[in-house]
């Protein structure tokens, strides 16, 4: 299951009963990976009823914030909150408010002196978002200019973290097996296409980033790459399907027999651009990209000759 593919992955799933194989597809169509249930709320084969879904549903958006809370930081003042890297089973394990002697990259938290104030903490206010990483409680002043809030900056990042993108939902025409020297058309689900944003604040300071996507690149498995400026175009029932897609196709020119599986490997990879803005300011993360696959048959029709 691939419920986002962010820098950290997070989700809340709810489970279903008597869901089938999320990699299990639909029949007529070419197979899926099954990475793709992170911003629709349905797994492939969630068409049977009581398959697992994303808590949520295809919210895009989500909002986290700093509140107030009833936090107490122990009596001397002081927290310690350890990080743990991923051991070689790849897990990360996060240890909020443990005390260690000696701690992995520790942050050391002291109530700042002032008159009044509060703890406060990291919280996102939409069904199916949570906090990707923890983040330790912070003090701040009751209208106290120049508080210890995060930056704009330090907002904006916390906003992409809650980014959720979703995988790509790949389709194709011909429904079934690919034929050689017919044009394939390519497309994408409408899910797996358009903006998602995240906005995080603290009181007073509002930050959102924004994911755009701007291309998917289509490995077909020939040894080609088609690009797309778009999610493609849907083939419509009754159109010629020897007509090339007006915007995202491919023409194989060779079967996919002696292949692996008899199939040509397909990757669908969408490209992001990340901005934010807020509190005045503005700016650009690196590039991100979701990724999904499927396997083409292609097959090769053969004509038949009669001597007449």
């Amino acid at each position: 299951m691939d419920c986002s593919q962010n820098p950290n992955p997070t989700c809340d799933l709810g489970a279903g009963q008597g869901g089938t194989n999320p990699g299990g597809g639909n029949p007529g169509r070419p197979q899926d990976s099954g990475q793709h249930s992170g911003g629709d709320g349905s797994a492939e084969g969630g068409e049977d009823g009581g398959g697992d879904a994303i808590v949520g549903g295809d919210n895009p958006g989500s909002h986290c914030s700093y509140v107030r809370s009833d936090y107490r930081p122990p009596v001397d003042g002081v927290a310690t909150v350890a990080y743990r890297p991923p051991q070689e089973s790849g897990a990360i394990t996060v240890q909020p408010a443990v005390f260690l002697r000696k701690p992995a990259r520790p942050t050391v938290l002291t109530q700042a002196p002032a008159p009044s104030g509060a703890w406060y903490v990291y919280r996102c206010d939409k069904p199916g978002f949570a906090d990707a990483l923890y983040r330790p409680p912070v003090w701040i002043p009751d209208g106290q200019p120049g508080a210890p809030l995060p930056s704009p900056a330090e907002l904006a990042e916390q906003a992409r973290n809650q980014l959720r993108l979703p995988s790509p939902r790949i389709e194709a025409n011909p429904a079934g097996d690919q034929l050689v020297h017919l044009p394939t058309w390519l497309w994408l689900n409408q899910a797996s296409w358009g903006q998602r944003s995240a906005t995080a604040s603290v009181p007073g300071v509002s930050v959102t980033a924004v994911a755009t996507p701007t291309s998917v690149s289509w490995s077909m498995g020939d040894g080609r790459t088609v690009t797309c400026t778009g999610p493609g175009t849907p083939f419509s029932t009754g159109s010629d399907p020897k007509a090339a897609s007006p915007d995202c196709g491919h023409i194989y020119r060779t079967s996919s027999a002696g292949q692996p599986n008899q199939a040509f490997p397909v990757i669908a990879t969408v490209h992001w651009t990340i901005t934010w803005s807020g509190a005045g300011q503005s700016g650009v993360f690196p590039d991100m990209t979701t990724s999904s696959t499927a396997a083409f048959r292609v097959a090769e029709s053969q004509a038949l000759g009669t001597g007449g």
